[in-house]
């Protein structure tokens, strides 16, 4: 978490024999047993080779499991990443039963956030409206199979994140994800108050409605960036 590497920067850190053009990320809104049950999906894969993205769309797509390409390996995997720091606030917000409004607005603000840090590290916005963007955040803030989701939902409902984490069998990636989030944007000032705030929740025990206060009381600024 230290390093703020994606999944391809490691494999190229790790691999350096293989040229980093050659890796693709797949990303999307795809809850696995879904995918295994056949249910209609559709994602993206990013590589700076377009032959190595076109191949794998080739071998991945069947008549239930459509894929895209992109050439934006960065800003797919970030939407991939930070997404799930999202999700668990959208959890906590459902944890303490804030309804839609609350809901729609949390998502909305979270992809400015995405975004903002996305264009930091180079990524290219229009990413961040398509299927590793928006769409993967919409599923994971809105779907009852999400684990990030669930976290912050319980996180809400007022247990405490060791007790949560004891008691799951699977990993939800948001929970170390947020701290590299909280660190990296800090260091290239990034505004994101929103996973900020879910950072100070789950590693310094602030209240969830403390958080939401905070957020809803910040000063008052127009709603788009400039970019």
């Amino acid at each position: 978490n230290n390093t703020y590497l994606t999944m391809t920067g490691v494999l190229a850190e790790s691999i350096p024999d293989i040229p980093e053009n050659n890796f693709a990320a797949l990303s999307g809104p795809s809850f696995a047993g879904e995918v295994a049950r056949n249910v209609p999906t559709a994602v993206t894969v990013a590589s700076k080779n377009h032959e190595i993205a076109a191949y794998i769309q080739r071998v991945f797509a069947t008549p239930f499991f459509r894929v895209y390409t992109n050439d934006d390996v960065s800003g797919v995997e970030l939407g991939g990443a930070v997404k799930n720091v999202i999700a668990i606030a959208a959890g906590v917000i459902d944890g303490l039963g804030l309804g839609l409004n609350t809901r729609a607005a949390l998502i909305t603000r979270g992809l400015t956030e995405i975004r903002r840090l996305g264009l930091a590290l180079g990524a290219k916005p229009r990413t961040f409206t398509g299927l590793a963007g928006v769409g993967d955040l919409l599923l994971t803030c809105t779907g009852n199979l999400s684990r990030n989701h669930t976290v912050g939902k319980k996180i809400g409902e007022g247990m405490k994140l060791k007790d949560i984490l004891s008691e799951m069998r699977m990993v939800a990636e948001g929970v170390k994800t947020a701290e590299s989030v909280y660190n990296l944007s800090g260091k290239l000032g990034v505004e994101m108050p929103i996973s900020q705030e879910i950072y100070r929740i789950l590693y310094e025990d602030l209240s969830p409605k403390e958080a939401v206060y905070r957020l809803m009381t910040r000063d008052l600024k127009q709603e788009l960036d400039e970019q």
